[in-house]
């Protein structure tokens, strides 16, 4: 008996090891399996390891300079590829950039930003000083004063959303609140400007309202989890939520609290405070940036593989605050259903909206439109022209670049599938608010 169990303990354990050693075996055959299947599977001449931020070689590269602007480095105008984009934040190396100055090469340990002018104790910081003051980290959008406009003017090279639209990019950005410094530097009665200054060769200065500085802006020295990069600023730039970007001043260095706008260089040529509209009168202080859609897929220079279920998503986004709803027509703003807002919205942020729809293969027009917290509504380019007192001819001029242009953009759908921009190919039905019942959006012309 005795004997027996010996021998059935003797077996188990040596069976034990002998299923080990299989097992080791196993492993081992099937870790030589794999690397000999990635070494084959893996062009030869590259690592298996890859560098930071490179994306699979499978997937395309996503160019952000586009047609005029390919041969000229500076100014730079790089441009989203928005019709590639997912989800709403857009990746840094994709952000869009409008560089009047060649960036800097700053060095964080060297670099200071100088607070002076109608304060009681004007105050120097370094980066390290300002990366241990309380912090908030933000999703907003940056948009280029005159994005969506620079297509016109029967430039038909200008088909897809990265070409039109691609001057607006969206962020989680980390900083310091600028109230913060404000309030350590203690703001002297009838301080109620600043002018806020880079570091580039350009010396890019602009004027900032003291009531915006305390509500919202950031010193930002973080952009999407990782230190901003030089074409954005680094190591420190203005982050002013929902207003153009020239507010947004890069390599910042300098704030001075003054008691008026200073109508700097950049101002004027930008025309940001006095902005004649097309009646002849003139705008002042004219800063926020009104709602705007885009559809990004499908959008022009798609091209749909045939009839049946496609999801059409796009971006939205306002100065205004957040986005409350977003519309989608797929025939001519005839009818309009209302997208899906992909969680959480964010204010003064893109927004992502979605809408399932069946193609039936014949001809369409894709439009979306959206709302705001504020109900103002994206109007369509009839009733924008109308409120502007333009003409056809005058969308057809070369010469034309029109700020804060917003109208709803059409897409067209071919019977072949291919998408077509269709903003000044098609006389759009006016939009008149969510019902049909007049709506009007922020008077902002």
């Amino acid at each position: 008996m005795n004997s027996k169990h010996s021998g059935r303990r003797r077996f188990l354990k040596e069976g034990a090891a002998l299923a080990g050693l299989a097992v080791g075996a196993i492993r081992s055959a099937s870790a030589q399996t794999l690397a000999s299947e990635i070494s084959e599977a893996r062009p030869k001449g590259t690592k298996y390891t890859t560098a930071y931020g490179e994306r699979s070689h499978f997937e395309a590269e996503r160019s952000v300079r586009t047609h005029d602007y390919a041969e000229r480095p500076f100014p730079a105008k790089k441009l989203t590829p928005l019709q590639d984009s997912v989800g709403v934040i857009t990746p840094n190396a994709v952000h869009f950039v409008a560089d009047h100055y060649v960036p800097p090469d700053i060095d964080p340990r060297q670099h200071r930003l100088m607070i002076h002018g109608m304060v009681d104790r004007p105050m120097v910081f370094t980066l390290e000083e300002l990366k241990r003051m309380p912090s908030v980290s933000r999703v907003h959008f940056l948009e280029c004063v005159a994005n969506s406009s620079l297509h016109r003017g029967g430039r038909d090279a200008f088909e897809t959303a990265q070409e039109i639209h691609g001057r607006t990019s969206c962020s989680e950005w980390t900083g310091v609140p600028l109230s913060v410094l404000l309030n350590a530097a203690g703001v002297q009665q009838g301080g109620g400007w600043l002018v806020a200054e880079g570091s580039d060769s350009g010396k890019y200065t602009y004027s900032l309202p003291m009531a915006k500085a305390m509500e919202d802006v950031l010193v930002a020295y973080g952009q999407n989890g990782e230190a901003v990069r030089p074409e954005q600023g680094y190591p420190l730039r203005l982050l002013v939520p929902g207003w153009e970007a020239p507010f947004n001043v890069k390599w910042l260095r300098r704030i001075k609290v003054v008691d008026q706008p200073y109508m700097t260089k950049m101002e004027t040529i930008l025309h940001s405070y006095l902005r004649p509209d097309l009646n002849g009168k003139a705008v002042w202080f004219l800063f926020e940036m009104p709602p705007k859609s885009v559809i990004t897929r499908p959008s022009g220079g798609q091209q749909m593989s045939g009839r049946g279920y496609y999801e059409i998503t796009g971006l939205a986004w306002s100065g205004g605050g957040a986005i409350t709803r977003v519309e989608v027509s797929t025939d001519g703003g005839r009818s309009w259903k209302d997208a899906q807002l992909q969680e959480p919205v964010h204010r003064k942020a893109h927004t992502r909206f979605r809408l399932d729809w069946n193609w039936d293969g014949e001809e369409a027009m894709l439009q979306s439109r959206c709302t705001d917290e504020r109900g103002d509504v994206q109007p369509a380019l009839e009733e924008l022209s109308k409120r502007w007192g333009a003409s056809e001819e005058y969308w057809k001029s070369t010469s034309v670049t029109a700020f804060h242009f917003n109208p709803i953009q059409p897409w067209k759908v071919t019977r072949e599938g291919s998408v077509h921009n269709a903003l000044f190919k098609f006389n759009s039905v006016p939009s008149n608010g969510p019902d049909g019942g007049g709506a009007d959006s922020h008077s902002d012309h």
